[in-house]
């Protein structure tokens, strides 16, 4: 790719912004210019690219110009204030936040699984970067549903406090030390104790008695795979881990998929790991995706309890494929094929 881009990276002093910078450096992005952007609490902080050094500048509606590609991951409400005003100035926004996923006039994209949706960019100069839960079982479940028509997806998920922000994984780490020390555990970001802990309640709970969390997956699902008859029923628990988000989930087919069928599309598959050999203790740990791209799959098994069911276990790291790698690949796919 010969042609280099301006980018920007809107919350860049953030632990996704941070590792969006990361990951464009390692994928050698085409970058001719690179602007940070983050909060005036925040401006004048020096982060590194490249061997340079890059002074953060205040996130206002005039910061865009000159912007081929804005990367957005400061908060839904911030996105909603700044995104247009960076489309307006002919920037294209990747945005992390869950602000615009369903927008009909939005793309939602995981690059394995509906690339060709980044065209839509085109309506409001936006594409949205999906839940993190829901783009790592999205890209499981793709290769297994273009062999058969997936009916209905049942999953629960055991998900990192990275998840939540820098401040939960500080409280994990302080309560985990008062343990230690036999001292009392404060509970702030979270309603109870996360140490040694599970959570089942992500976000706010809806008048139907699931979580926010829970009805994205629901939707993000559906619209990523261009399905609205899936049935996806989920249940999100927060758990004791740093990095790296793990899912159990249960897929209900049209027609039969063997698990040694499902092994084999997904050993070929896009952004898939297989490890699935539970006779030698060998399946997805969270601590072996963090750091990494990969979707893990293992304990590929079929469902016991109803003819064209399999039951997967899926992890991935939540901050990288999660989030900032995701965008950086529909980042690639513009520049690649777009702009």
């Amino acid at each position: 790719m010969s042609k280099k881009f301006t980018v920007a990276v809107a919350g860049a002093t953030g632990a996704v912004g941070q590792t969006m910078i990361r990951v464009l450096e390692e994928r050698d992005f085409p970058i001719e210019r690179i602007v940070f952007l983050a909060s005036e609490r925040s401006e004048g902080r020096k982060l590194s690219f490249r061997g340079e050094t890059v002074r953060v500048k205040k996130l206002d509606h005039d910061s865009f110009e000159g912007v081929s590609i804005a990367l957005f991951s400061a908060g839904g409400g911030t996105s909603q204030a700044y995104a247009p005003s960076a489309a307006r100035a002919g920037a294209v926004v990747i945005d992390n936040s869950s602000a615009w996923r369903m927008d009909p006039d939005v793309p939602l994209v995981v690059p394995e699984v509906n690339p060709h949706a980044v065209a839509g960019y085109r309506t409001k100069g936006i594409i949205a970067n999906p839940n993190c839960s829901t783009i790592q079982m999205v890209v499981a479940l793709k290769p297994l549903y273009d062999c058969s028509r997936i009916r209905r997806i049942v999953v629960s998920t055991y998900q990192a406090v990275s998840g939540t922000g820098q401040k939960a994984i500080q409280e994990l780490k302080n309560q985990v030390r008062a343990w230690a020390d036999n001292q009392k555990m404060e509970s702030d970001v979270y309603p109870h104790r996360i140490a040694f802990n599970c959570l089942p309640h992500i976000d706010a709970f809806q008048d139907n008695g699931y979580t926010k969390e829970e009805m994205k997956m629901v939707n993000e699902t559906r619209k990523i795979l261009e399905d609205p008859e899936i049935q996806v029923s989920a249940t999100a628990v927060r758990v004791p881990v740093f990095y790296g988000h793990s899912e159990a989930v249960n897929v209900e087919f049209e027609k039969a998929v063997s698990a040694s069928r499902a092994r084999e599309l997904l050993s070929g598959a896009p952004g898939v790991k297989v490890v699935d050999d539970p006779f030698r203790n060998l399946y997805p740990l969270a601590i072996d995706a963090e750091g990494k791209d990969a979707t893990l799959v293992g304990r590929i098994r079929e469902d016991i309890s109803q003819p064209n069911g399999l039951d997967l276990w899926v992890v991935a790291d939540n901050i990288r494929k999660g989030a900032a790698t995701n965008a950086v690949q529909i980042a690639e796919l513009l520049a690649d094929q777009y702009l």
